[in-house]
């Protein structure tokens, strides 16, 4: 009877759409599998570049430096799977895939907000800091 099921069900797809299915399928993994080796590489990266870091006595400027630049490849990484997730809704139109694509975005927003909100600080203090912008070296 399940096999009945099945090959009815099967039948009351239309071609399109199960051509749709087929190819999407194997899309939303291998953009998957892309987003993890990424966030893997970018994490190993990062890590090394820590100890190392901490190891030669690095400043706070180096330290940030290392961290935005993991931010970076983190928000690339979340892009990556926000887009398996969309490319996914087409053909899964669940509640439970509508709120993980939802939950991606929300996270990435945030990231991605932070991220830029730090990179404007430390453009900020570059700017300061270079011996041209010094208040006292311009006016002696």
């Amino acid at each position: 009877m399940s096999v009945a099921g099945t090959a009815a069900s099967h039948l009351d797809t239309p071609p399109l759409e199960a051509w749709l299915v087929a190819l999407t399928e194997p899309v939303v993994t291998v953009i998957a599998l892309l987003a993890l080796i990424l966030i893997t590489l970018a994490t190993i990266i990062a890590f090394v570049k820590m100890i190392l870091m901490m190891a030669r006595g690095g400043n706070n400027t180096l330290r940030r430096a290392i961290w935005l630049e993991y931010g970076r490849w983190l928000v690339a990484g979340l892009t990556l799977q926000l887009a398996g997730d969309i490319i996914e809704s087409a053909i899964y139109t669940t509640w439970d895939s509508i709120g993980q694509l939802a939950a991606i975005a929300v996270v990435r927003t945030f990231l991605n907000y932070f991220l830029e909100r730090d990179i404007q600080e430390i453009r900020e203090r570059q700017h300061h800091e270079t011996p041209d912008h010094e208040p006292d070296a311009r006016h002696e």
